[in-house]
């Protein structure tokens, strides 16, 4: 059963955040950048007593964010917010308790947004990104990627980059409500409306063709549920069992497992989409973060190794 946080927050999300349509594209992002994340008080909440430093270089622009002596290893993290919205920093909540829990330093990425930066610019700069940490003498083995809603498709995506360009892969990879499929054919789409507290079925097309422009919603490089998902590392996929994009995490792990791959799914009731950020606030956030970290610790190398 729910906790009580859950309940009430989730009855405080759904008033704020789920409505019919987001606007045309400028207003859209508009919107999007004004509600996605977590509100300041809460990121500076969050991220009390971690470290910050920002990064900006010609091939990647982020921030660390550590908790601690570095040297276990590093978390690459691509934060969500529908390819429109979101960055380093409204995600500290999420980025602040990874490296709490792993003891690792976590990468947190600022990739470019739609629409003044569409497909695939955020996938071109998430390749930058790992390449960069490998650049900096980090062991691949000693990496991990992490990401939420889009940016959980986004982590997907690089895999499959990363393995189609014959890099040396991640260690593993966690994918808190990952948007997969910008197509939306998921059952869940339709059997989840109206429980899911934050989407309606329209809006998946009306972010999608944002992020997308011209291209196919079913390039697997922007809907990795289509592609071919063998020999990708260790998968775990948190997701809400009412959010419309159930099927997004379901699909995934059905697939990689046909494909000879590991993947683990966890599934929580009561939830919403990604509630991870409210870590501190929601006994179920720091559940999920705590099983993340667990699946990081004993996936991921330390760099001495």
């Amino acid at each position: 059963m729910a906790s009580w946080q859950a309940r009430g927050l989730r009855f405080a999300i759904r008033v704020v955040m789920r409505r019919a349509t987001w606007g045309e594209p400028e207003a859209l992002a508009r919107r999007a950048r004004r509600l996605f994340g977590a509100p300041n008080p809460v990121r500076w909440l969050r991220s009390r007593g971690v470290r910050i430093e920002r990064v900006v270089e010609p091939a990647v622009a982020g921030e660390w964010v550590s908790a601690g002596a570095p040297g276990r290893g590093v978390v690459l993290y691509l934060h969500g917010g529908g390819y429109v919205a979101g960055s380093p920093a409204t995600h500290r909540p999420i980025t602040a308790a990874l490296a709490r829990l792993t003891g690792r330093r976590v990468f947190s990425l600022d990739y470019r947004l739609a629409p003044e930066y569409r497909f695939p610019a955020a996938l071109d700069d998430a390749m930058a990104g790992y390449r960069w940490l490998l650049r900096q003498g980090m062991p691949p083995g000693s990496v991990a990627l992490a990401g939420d809603s889009a940016g959980g498709g986004l982590v997907l995506a690089t895999l499959l980059r990363v393995r189609d360009e014959q890099l040396p892969p991640p260690a593993c990879a966690v994918c808190f409500s990952p948007w997969t499929d910008l197509e939306g054919t998921g059952e869940s789409v339709s059997l989840n409306n109206g429980q899911c507290a934050v989407f309606r079925p329209d809006n998946i097309v009306q972010f999608a063709r944002v992020y997308l422009g011209e291209a196919p919603a079913r390039n697997p490089y922007a809907s990795p549920v289509f592609a071919d998902l063998g020999g990708l590392p260790p998968l775990l996929l948190q997701v809400g069992a009412d959010e419309i994009l159930l099927d997004d995490a379901r699909r995934v792990h059905d697939n990689v497992q046909r494909a000879g791959g590991v993947s683990t799914l966890e599934v929580f009731d009561g939830v919403f989409h990604v509630w991870q950020m409210l870590d501190g606030f929601l006994p179920e956030a720091r559940t999920a973060l705590r099983q993340a970290a667990r699946f990081i610790d004993a996936l991921t190398a330390s760099p001495a190794h």
